[in-house]
């Protein structure tokens, strides 16, 4: 091999391995960033997923939504967990709230298939809608890891007060939350409001809340990259 391809082979792979250190991921066997591409480990972390019995979600599932979108996207959208919509077509945010989604992403010039990966905290439907419990975002905490670790974002958005709070570590709301930067491992995480919620309370100031904290997200993207 020529020297400066090795070279810039092992520097990729040092990346990789401290990515995986920062996200504390330390079962590099779910997600193998020195033998495949980004899309080729995120293709086999799902077929590991296959029939997972994990936690209880597993009763009450149709499909395992496992994520879609940009492999090695900067930009990673993440949300609590499948809707009813999602749970039939195995893609994250398809419903309403995924279409208020794509309008969010655009408005902050954000193509949702080329520029953005996005996934949940679980990966089955809670049954009726509600809230993920903690042992079901623990079970599924490896997995995101692992598609984290993988993707290697620069900026991650947290959609909404659980997926928010689970990526943190913290019980604070979502309203005190959002507005400002958290660093997440070797990515930066910029908290706002689920687009279910947008839909629910469709006044004016969360819609204005919700604009600057996805202004916040693309600086920090567009400042990021230029490094």
């Amino acid at each position: 091999m020529d020297t400066e391809l090795l070279a810039d082979a092992l520097r990729a792979l040092g990346d990789s391995l401290r990515y995986y250190r920062d996200m504390g991921l330390t079962d590099l066997a779910l997600s193998p960033a020195y033998l495949a591409s980004p899309a080729d480990q995120l293709r086999t972390q799902e077929e590991l997923l296959q029939g997972c019995l994990r936690c209880k979600l597993c009763e009450g599932r149709t499909t395992i939504v496992f994520g879609s979108g940009r492999a090695a996207a900067d930009l990673v959208v993440i949300g609590e967990g499948p809707g009813a919509e999602e749970d039939q077509q195995g893609k994250p945010f398809v419903g309403r709230a995924g279409q208020l989604l794509t309008k969010m992403l655009e408005s902050v010039k954000f193509d949702r298939a080329e520029d953005v990966y996005i996934l949940n905290v679980v990966k089955c439907r809670p049954p009726g809608n509600r809230n993920p419990e903690p042992d079901e975002i623990e079970a599924c905490g490896q997995f995101l890891a692992a598609q984290l670790a993988t993707i290697q974002p620069k900026v991650i958005l947290a959609l909404g007060s659980v997926a928010t709070q689970a990526l943190l570590k913290t019980k604070e709301p979502i309203g005190k939350l959002r507005g400002r930067v958290h660093p997440y491992g070797a990515a930066l995480l910029v908290p706002t409001f689920h687009p279910a919620f947008l839909l629910r309370n469709p006044g004016q100031e969360y819609k204005r809340m919700a604009w600057e904290d996805l202004k916040l997200a693309r600086r920090e993207y567009d400042r990021l990259r230029e490094r």
